[in-house]
């Protein structure tokens, strides 16, 4: 009995520690597609040209994070302005030295379950990594 609960202890470490390494690159290659797209998102909307991040900008940023295997219906955007204004808005651009913000998310999809064979909570299923980013405009009509 005793051997057999060694066994089954080694047999959950071993894989752990073989898996666990892939999920996180998973994750980190996430966090980072997130980032660069905020910055992207970010300097093409505060540019003198727009001044804004159009629902179509937000489009097109769910399709290229699709081609990195995530769900586009799962990225989540919240847009704002400091001055209050509607940052999405291409008929009413964010004039300049306003601040433009935006804040990407998306859910973590189980990648933690693994870590219960260690005794470690895994994020709660509403919990979801973020990227977050801030420029000025530049638009002067």
């Amino acid at each position: 009995m005793k051997q057999l609960l060694i066994f089954i202890l080694f047999a959950a470490m071993l894989c752990w520690l073989m898996f666990s390494p892939i999920y996180k690159h998973v994750l980190i290659v996430r966090q980072a597609v997130l980032q660069q797209e905020v910055d992207y998102l970010l300097e093409v909307g505060a540019s003198g040209s727009y001044g804004y991040i159009s629902p179509a900008m937000m489009e097109d940023s769910r399709d290229r994070l699709g081609r990195f295997g995530m769900q586009p219906a799962d990225v989540v955007f919240e847009l704002s302005a400091t001055s209050g204004v509607d940052a999405s808005n291409p008929y009413a651009p964010v004039l300049r030295g306003e601040g433009i913000s935006l804040t990407m998310s998306y859910p973590y999809e189980n990648l933690f379950d693994i870590d219960r064979l260690i005794g470690l909570a895994p994020p709660l299923p509403g919990e979801r990594m973020k990227a977050f980013g801030m420029k000025m405009s530049e638009y002067v009509p």
